[in-house]
């Protein structure tokens, strides 16, 4: 029977992935998160009234800006969820769309919502440049002007890749493990394609593209991998953003997407008549030093098991952000408290189909896919317990742990 008090996802799916400049780099974000929206909704056999809250993650807020920000509350309109439908947008960096879960999962806990709808969408294919000191005047000095894609560098902070990188070597995780770490990354997702596991109506939906002539494309698988890598194309390629391992080879793309996630208490889910996906057991947040990014995961996650009395022992499946390659590698070996043995058989179950390296990373949405990966991935096995890790900018981290039971099959 369950818990009746167990917070449960009846719902969860998210677009394809598409690279940078790719099929969906002239959709607004918004758009891509009003058409998860309904995919989910559809999914779910609710109506719109059922949803009391959305909490919609993104990351890039210049292009938010671009349909004048709430953009939470525009894309559940054009979603045709009531008006009534109470609505926050989020950015915790690349941990948004996995703090718009735990943000649920509180309204849920307090009582405060019986049906709560967690999204993320990021389109960082449109990113403004924006130029400022335009609208004063500057004088003989030429407004400037920022590429709001440029990683966090300024103000005193360092590259994300830059950080990343120097932490992976304070763990003795060269770049060759990392470029390692990158090609396998490929070359399981491409093992998990071949096995069905992307098929459209698990994790994927369909995004119908309308055309000036023709019939409509429809984007239907990720963008982003590449089948053709070897790890000595990773080898030569370059350092990049002042990093001493971080390449283009052994980190994600700059990816647009959507995902999202329903989540309701069970005895709520059963009163639908609707059977659970998986369960939430639990939630953390973690804050390092900014420097500190590559870490963050394994926090967040030694935390959230904390919450829930259980040991990493426990997990079958690990899903940690390749933000970087750095990321898995030095997590996993602090999860593994510096135990070769135990740091094997956690890179083991890290990210078995392939991870952001081959699936794309639109910054605002990881970290709710994240969660349905490893959710799908339980359902295929018959159940188990996963938990999944993510950072963001400024050394952020965001955890969870779920659970596939009988209940959920």
């Amino acid at each position: 029977m369950g818990n009746p008090n167990d917070i449960v996802i009846i719902s969860a799916a998210r677009t394809p992935f598409s690279k940078f400049g790719g099929l969906l780099k002239h959709l607004h974000s918004s758009e891509l998160g009003t058409l998860i929206i309904k995919e989910v909704l559809k999914r779910s056999g609710l109506q719109g009234s059922d949803i009391d809250e959305v909490y919609y993650g993104m990351c890039i807020q210049s292009e938010a800006a671009l349909k004048y920000n709430v953009n939470a509350r525009q894309a559940l309109l054009h979603a045709g969820l009531p008006p009534e439908t109470l609505s926050l947008t989020i950015d915790r960096a690349c941990c948004s769309s996995l703090a718009a879960v735990q943000l649920g999962r509180k309204s849920l806990l307090l009582d405060e919502a019986r049906v709560c709808m967690a999204v993320g969408a990021e389109n960082m294919s449109n990113t403004p440049v924006v130029m400022n000191g335009h609208r004063w005047g500057t004088g003989l000095n030429k407004p400037e002007m920022v590429d709001h894609l440029n990683p966090i560098m300024y103000h005193g902070f360092n590259s994300l890749a830059g950080d990343a990188g120097d932490v992976a070597l304070d763990y003795d995780v060269p770049r060759e493990m990392q470029d390692n770490w990158a090609y396998a990354s490929q070359m399981k997702y491409q093992a998990a394609k071949t096995e069905g596991k992307f098929a459209v109506g698990e994790e994927l939906a369909v995004v119908e593209l309308p055309q000036r002539k023709g019939d409509p494309i429809q984007f239907t698988e990720d963008e982003f991998p590449k089948p053709d890598t070897s790890v000595e194309k990773l080898a030569k390629l370059s350092t990049v953003y002042g990093s001493k391992t971080v390449t283009a080879g052994n980190a994600p793309g700059l990816d647009a997407g959507a995902s999202a996630l329903i989540l309701t208490k069970r005895s709520v889910a059963d009163s639908f008549g609707i059977k659970p996906l998986g369960v939430l057991l639990s939630v953390a947040s973690v804050a390092s030093g900014p420097k500190r990014i590559a870490e963050v995961p394994a926090f967040a996650i030694q935390k959230a098991l904390d919450n829930v009395g259980m040991s990493i022992a426990q997990v079958d499946v690990l899903e940690i952000n390749e933000a970087f390659a750095a990321i898995p590698l030095v997590s996993t070996k602090i999860l593994a408290n510096g135990d070769q043995t135990r740091w094997e058989e956690l890179l083991a179950k890290t990210n078995p189909n392939g991870g952001a390296i081959a699936i794309g990373h639109p910054v605002g949405a990881s970290g709710a896919r994240i969660i349905m990966t490893a959710m799908y991935e339980l359902r295929r096995r018959g159940g188990g317990v996963a938990s999944v890790g993510i950072c963001g900018g400024l050394a952020q981290g965001d955890a969870a742990v779920i659970k596939v039971d009988e209940t959920c099959l």
